[in-house]
């Protein structure tokens, strides 16, 4: 379903196709794998390869955000097209995420 990609202190999780009921508790697990591990202390999923996004999408990376503030991590997304972004636009939670506009901006944290 994914890549992880460990740079130093920062993983990258990259989602493919939907984020959604049939998936988001597998997304959310992997998102909390990632947040638990030591020495991370920059999460960012990069959504360039999701198709569609639902509310259980969105609420696993809510439930991720949460924890990552919580443990004191930083918890970024990056690369999410239009089609994506606009839920993001639409619910407001373009004001709670942290959003880059592409995985080059974050090699720069």
């Amino acid at each position: 379903m994914q890549a992880v990609l460990q740079y130093p202190k920062i993983a990258v999780i990259q989602p493919k196709g939907c984020l959604n009921a049939a998936n988001a508790l597998e997304f959310e697990r992997d998102l909390t794998t990632g947040l638990a591990t030591n020495d991370i202390s920059i999460l960012v999923v990069d959504l360039a390869a999701v198709e569609s996004l639902d509310s259980a999408g969105l609420m696993a990376l809510l439930s991720a955000h949460k924890l990552a503030l919580s443990l004191g991590r930083s918890f970024r997304l990056c690369s999410v097209a239009p089609s994506i972004k606009i839920i993001f636009e639409l619910t407001q939670l373009d004001r709670v995420f942290e959003i880059l506009e592409n995985e080059i901006d974050f090699s720069t944290i």
